[in-house]
């Protein structure tokens, strides 16, 4: 009988193991299916708030958390998102959207709250635009019929600007004028909605963790630790969740990251590293690492480097000598003709430099009239197809400056030129003109300081202040219209205060390139729009405002991620989205992606052919 029972015993006890092991291999068979994006990164978000941040890699976590109205795919044609169908009247004025129904809102464990309605765009929008919330997209939304006057305090009846909720799943904008591009305004989060209620309860603590935050896009927030690390997981309630094919994005704080990532991708720790110049010649030259790595791919982020005409650094700079001459024409033109923008580009591309200068503020193919770039419009077209280098040039200008400043400002004038410290490259190519500039310019006549800024919060303790003199910055469009890269150098823009450049006023009062910009925003049709746009923008590179440099994405990564089957869109948070885009078993290589771009180009021309 013991016998037996023993027996019994073993026999149960084998039985519940094998049944331990089938349960073990079925978890990590589910573990193993599991799609999992890894990165590390250095630079901190401060705030979840998409309706208050201009800042990309803030709206960039959000644009995965909650959806707008519409959104693009991978050739840039518009789709639905949160609206269905939409419709205009006739002059572009009035714009109606159908809303999807059944969208939820849900908090950061999945529970659901609420259901988006129309309601909430208003409250998004309400929000934005009151000046108190100091929202730093509002003027975007000033588009909006009686949005400025709102903001402005001239009138406090929200009823009286131009949102309305028709009903729970109508919602109807109507605009200051003719918007023609308004679609593709509300790819941006100032168009984004918020379930007002939440809002109103959580007060100045929304978005500042994953519980005072609510959610209807891809993914939820699941972790969120500030340097440490976030989490993004697959929302299950998302209305369009079949195409979410990442499970979980895992985010890792280092604030060495840049310099670390390429060590943890060979690791196997990371899916995506950029590789810093200065070992791209060990990755290209190593039979493994060279299959690993390609370019990146491009984007309409202008960069350019900015004269500052309100400096507000430390007196050891000498902030009021800068400013003396600063606002010399001559002095500005001796550094516009003097940076070569070449040896600058060598410290990020060094193999194909040229090919990602960018000549004029606004990048090539973001639109056209008639088949005519815009780049390629008198009078910008002289800038677009010829280098600002130009040694003579810049030693004739300078002494004319010299000739000019004689007893007004001291020499050699200060520059300061901050950099992020976040960013090797940034810091290499800080160096790089600080020496290349000085060697040809003279260091009896400026003495570039280089400065390492912060890599979390560098565009709020930096540029927005006036910490620099002279410095690299960029610029992302917001819209389909050239009047989107006007906005950081008009008056209460938020780069390098042209208007406070001394003898650039008009009869009017008011600075001469802002008389420009609003002449052209006040022509509708295109082909009168665009070469206004294209005056105002040559106005500004000819007087030296900045120095045109490149455009953005450029610089070389290993990544897992397929770069032809993301959203892709010139403008707005499309290309920050991870929904339809999957991770590859083996990274593309430098030869794969010029194919595969290639064929991306193709295709696009077809699309966006047949969506016209």
């Amino acid at each position: 009988m013991k016998k037996s029972l023993k027996m019994y015993l073993l026999f149960l006890l084998a039985c519940i193991s094998l049944i331990l092991a089938a349960c073990s291999e079925d978890e990590e068979e589910t573990k193993e299916k599991e799609s999992v994006y890894r990165i590390v990164y250095s630079g901190e978000i401060k705030t979840l708030n998409y309706l208050k941040t201009s800042e990309t890699n803030e709206f960039a976590v959000a644009a995965n958390l909650v959806d707008g109205l519409i959104e693009y795919d991978k050739y840039g044609v518009p789709q639905p998102g949160l609206a269905e169908s939409w419709e205009s009247n006739e002059d572009a004025s009035v714009w109606t959207f159908n809303l999807r129904k059944g969208v939820k809102w849900v908090d950061y464990e999945g529970n659901e709250v609420a259901e988006v309605t129309a309601h909430d765009f208003v409250d998004g929008l309400k929000y934005v635009l009151d000046a108190k919330n100091e929202s730093s997209t509002a003027w975007i939304a000033t588009v909006v019929k009686n949005g400025s006057a709102f903001y402005d305090g001239e009138i406090t009846d929200f009823s009286q600007v131009g949102v309305k909720a028709l009903d729970d799943y109508t919602l109807e904008y109507t605009l200051e004028g003719p918007t023609p591009y308004f679609l593709s305004m509300l790819n941006y989060v100032c168009f984004f909605p918020v379930y007002g209620e939440f809002l109103e309860e959580k007060g100045d603590a929304f978005g500042t963790s994953k519980e005072n935050f609510l959610y209807n896009g891809a993914y939820l927030l699941t972790d969120f630790e500030p340097q440490n690390k976030r989490v993004l997981t697959k929302n299950p309630t998302y209305w369009d969740k079949d195409n979410v094919f990442i499970d979980k994005i895992e985010y890792k704080y280092n604030k060495e990251a840049a310099n670390v990532a390429p060590e943890l991708f060979l690791r196997g720790e990371v899916d995506e590293a950029a590789i810093p110049t200065a070992i791209l010649d060990d990755w290209f030259n190593d039979p493994k690492k060279k299959d690993l790595i390609r370019q990146s791919t491009t984007s309409f982020y202008s960069y350019f480097y900015a004269f500052n005409f309100d400096p507000q650094f430390d007196a050891e700079y000498e902030p009021e000598n800068w400013k003396v001459a600063v606002n010399n024409k001559n002095f500005r033109k001796s550094l516009f003709h003097a940076l070569d923008r070449v040896s600058a580009m060598l410290t990020e591309e060094p193999y194909e430099p040229e090919s990602l200068l960018n000549n004029t503020i606004t990048p090539k193919n973001f639109v056209d009239v008639d088949g005519v770039d815009y780049t390629q419009l008198e009078p910008l077209a002289k800038f677009t197809n010829n280098d600002s280098f130009d040694k003579d040039l810049a030693l004739e200008y300078k002494e004319k400056a010299m000739a000019e400043l004689q007893g007004k400002a001291t020499f050699p004038v200060k520059v300061l030129m901050p950099y992020n410290s976040g960013m090797p490259d940034w810091a290499n190519r800080a160096q790089v003109i600080e020496q290349q500039m000085e060697n040809l310019l003279g260091k009896d006549y400026i003495d570039i300081i280089v400065y390492a800024g912060p890599s979390t919060g560098f565009l709020g303790e930096i540029r927005r202040p006036g910490k620099f003199a002279f410095m690299e910055v960029n610029w992302g469009p917001d819209y389909a219209d050239p009047s989107t890269y006007t906005d950081p150098f008009t008056t209460g823009g938020t780069y390098n205060k042209p208007e406070l450049a001394e003898g650039y006023t008009d009869t009017n009062g008011q600075p001469i390139y802002d008389n420009m910009v609003n002449k052209a925003k006040a022509a509708i049709d295109p082909k009168e729009r665009y070469p206004l746009f294209a005056e105002a923008e040559a106005f500004l590179i000819e007087e030296a405002f900045v120095v045109p440099y490149k455009v953005g994405g450029s610089g070389y990564i290993a990544s897992r991620l397929n770069p032809f089957d993301a959203q892709y869109s010139q403008f707005g948070v499309s290309n920050e989205k991870f929904k339809g885009r999957k991770l590859l078993d083996k990274p593309m290589n430098n030869e794969q992606f010029k194919e595969a771009k290639a064929q991306w180009e193709k295709e696009r021309a077809q699309a966006l052919a047949e969506a016209k």
